[in-house]
């Protein structure tokens, strides 16, 4: 468990930061009043979602691999933070749909059927809390994972060893 305090501390804080995320998207009218601007919004979520792999991969190549982290162990630290989020992503959905935005499913359901993106059937059966759990814990492991992959390349550092023959 020691081996990955650092991952759990990362994920936690990933987790607070997307319930304040949506709890910042709520309080903007993104899930009712402006709910046709919240598609092209909700995207900027991506830039402290990044961040705090960067940090986090940052920390764990700084106090657990003492300034010298291969590509690999940062891509397996980024993909235990990835997993800790999945793993905590249906109590998040949970979270955010029943006591953060109660009334997202409802206005979402709406606004598509009276845009003329969906049915009523099709929306209710996209638009619900089972569905959206399953979507988080999807795209939490796909999101994750390939940001790992990205923030490992920048993150990754040369040996000790490598650096003081290449002076």
């Amino acid at each position: 468990m020691k081996n990955i305090k650092i991952e759990i501390k990362w994920a936690i804080l990933f987790v607070v930061m997307m319930l304040t995320w949506v709890a910042f998207e709520k309080s903007m009218g993104w899930h009712d009043e402006k709910l046709a601007d919240h598609a092209s919004l909700t995207i900027l979520v991506a830039i402290p979602a990044v961040a705090i792999y960067f940090f986090a991969l940052i920390d764990k190549r700084r106090n657990y691999y003492n300034g010298v982290m291969s590509y690999y162990q940062g891509f397996m630290a980024g993909l235990v933070i990835t997993l800790i989020v999945a793993a905590l992503s249906p109590i998040t959905q949970y979270t955010t749909s029943i006591f953060i935005t109660p009334d997202y499913f409802h206005n979402i359901i709406e606004y598509t059927v009276a845009t003329g993106e969906m049915t009523r059937e099709d929306a209710e059966s996209y638009f619900n809390l089972q569905s959206y759990i399953l979507m988080s814990a999807a795209g939490a492991l796909i999101m994750g994972i390939a940001t790992s992959a990205v923030v490992a390349v920048i993150v990754k550092s040369k040996s000790k060893r490598s650096t003081i023959t290449s002076q």
